[in-house]
Formats: structure tokens, C-alpha cells, sequence
């Protein structure tokens, strides 16, 4: 018995320290939620300087359109008009996801968000900077279900 509350012991403690230092800890997705969700609302408040202020210097962002593929200082010419009507946007993210990369300095997630598109989905790259947590890279896509996409299609022919 003693044997068994020695082996269960040495168990908790080994996964309990391992979890601490393990860069899925909860500390990490608290902080990397908070960045994120600080993100979605400085744009909802056209909070320009806050806004990028959480992006990577080589941050890059990934538009619904065709061509829209912005580079940081693209994105933000993009983006000051909209930002100075006081007005951007304001996605509603949920079910976000992460994944981190072994070294614990890169993280990649997905999140669910509703928009005026409709529902939507964005992807993207944290990466740890001197310290802090900054946006990478951003993907945003419109989602549209698999029975409807010949209707899809149709409809960007024309």
C-alpha cells in the first residue's frame, strides 16, 4: 500500500510540474486569448494604434477577397480610413483553438467569428517577441457549407 501511494505521489508531481512548464498551460491560452480577443476590439472601437500595436512588425493579413494579402504597413494604409470614421469592424470570435509550436515561442490557432459576413473562421501565428505576445499572421475566410459551393462558384462567374 505504501508502495502504491508512493508510485500515485511521484505520478502527480511529475505531471503536475510537467504541466507548469508545458507551453499549453493554461497561463499561455489566458494571455493568448487576451491578445486576440483585445485585437477583435480595438477594431470594433477603431482603436487604430491599439490595434496594430498587437501585430508582429512582419505581420501579415489575409483577406476574404482574391487579392487581399497585406503586409503590416499595406493593412494599415488599408485599414486608417475605416479606423478614422470611427467605425472598422467588430468580429464576435468563439471556439478558438491552439497549438504551439515545440519551443513554446510560436503559437497557431483557429477561431469561429460572426460578422457581417456571416460566419467566418480566421487562422493565424503568434509569435513571442522579446518577451510579449504579438500577431503574426491573420487568415479570414468566409465559410460557406460543401452543398452550396457550385452555387458558390456560379455566383463569383458572373
Amino acid at each position: 500500500m505504501r508502495f502504491l501511494f508512493f508510485y500515485l505521489t511521484f505520478w502527480f508531481f511529475q505531471f503536475g510540474f510537467a504541466q507548469v512548464s508545458n507551453p499549453n498551460s493554461t497561463k499561455q491560452h489566458i494571455q493568448l486569448d487576451q491578445l486576440l480577443d483585445n485585437w477583435h476590439v480595438a477594431a470594433a472601437q477603431a482603436n487604430f494604434e491599439t490595434y496594430f500595436a498587437l501585430t508582429s512588425s512582419n505581420f501579415v493579413f489575409l483577406g476574404t477577397a482574391p487579392g487581399e494579402r497585406w503586409t503590416k504597413p499595406e493593412f494599415m494604409s488599408f485599414c486608417k480610413p475605416y479606423f478614422d470614421k470611427g467605425k472598422a469592424w467588430d468580429f464576435k470570435p468563439s471556439n478558438r483553438n491552439w497549438q504551439f509550436a515545440a519551443d513554446g515561442t510560436v503559437a497557431y490557432f483557429d477561431e469561429d467569428l460572426v460578422t457581417w459576413m456571416e460566419g467566418c473562421r480566421g487562422s493565424g501565428i503568434c509569435v513571442l517577441e522579446n518577451g510579449e505576445w504579438k500577431i503574426a499572421y491573420y487568415n479570414l475566410t468566409v465559410l460557406i457549407e460543401n452543398e452550396k459551393i457550385k452555387s458558390f462558384i456560379k455566383l463569383r462567374k458572373h
